[in-house]
């Protein structure tokens, strides 16, 4: 059995003068109803799915451009490593030292029928907005699944 994989790109900043620096990392809340309303939990990092044909980092720059509508920041790209989740799905992100206006942010969509067996179907954005978190909201706010990443970030920075 093939597991699906998923790649994606965590951008941060630094912030704050350099006598206590700080950094912050842009997390996006995931849109559709299911998530509506829900702040704790659900925000995530931006990423999606890729297949054989591709790279997992040529896939997160790609799913950066898709899920946030902007092209992704060039620098050094931090490797995070990879995640298993209790579904079998690979989850590799990487950092990246970018800044970034959240409302510049122009919004992947995809459908899904909504109510559930009502035969209507809706357009969704993939994340409904972006923002800017310091790291202590940043692990309220993140899915569970995705707290290493940020873990492993901070560890890197020495934050």
């Amino acid at each position: 059995m093939t597991h699906k994989r998923s790649a994606g790109l965590l951008l941060f900043r630094r912030t704050g003068p350099e006598a206590e620096p700080g950094v912050e990392v842009l997390l996006g809340h995931m849109g559709g109803p299911l998530w509506a309303g829900r702040e704790a939990g659900g925000w995530a990092i931006p990423k999606g799915e890729y297949g054989p044909e591709e790279t997992p980092r040529d896939a997160a720059r790609r799913e950066f451009t898709e899920e946030i509508g902007l092209p992704p920041p060039e620098g050094t790209y931090l490797p995070l490593g990879e995640v298993r989740l209790t579904s079998g799905k690979l989850v590799t992100i990487w950092a990246v030292e970018a800044d970034l206006d959240p409302a510049l942010m122009v919004p992947g969509t995809f459908s899904m029928e909504w109510p559930p067996h009502s035969g209507n179907v809706h357009d969704f954005p993939e994340l409904d907005k972006v923002a800017w978190f310091a790291p202590t909201l940043a692990q309220n706010m993140l899915i569970p699944s995705q707290l290493p990443f940020l873990e492993r970030l901070l560890g890197l920075l020495k934050v």
